[in-house]
């Protein structure tokens, strides 16, 4: 997940660039679209692992606010805009 983030975080500096050095808006506009596209596979990675782990132990150790709390995740991410 790191070597994501990392080229994520290079993304993110070359969109600066572009803006700084005026280049076209809609092809600054398609790297942030691949920058954000990116940013959803990652959370979607970690959602997975969260879910895989931690949710499952908080859940057989009775702890079922655990569920509450994982609705409140998705539903951020999924109104993302």
């Amino acid at each position: 997940m790191s070597k994501r983030l990392n080229r994520i975080e290079g993304q993110v500096r070359g969109i600066k660039r572009m803006i700084e050095e005026g280049v076209y808006c809609d092809d600054v506009l398609n790297q942030i679209a691949s920058a954000q596209s990116a940013l959803s596979g990652v959370a979607k990675l970690l959602l997975e692992k969260h879910i895989k782990f931690c949710i499952k132990d908080q859940l057989m150790a009775g702890d079922e606010e655990v569920v509450f709390e994982l609705t409140k995740t998705i539903a951020r991410l999924l109104n993302k805009s």
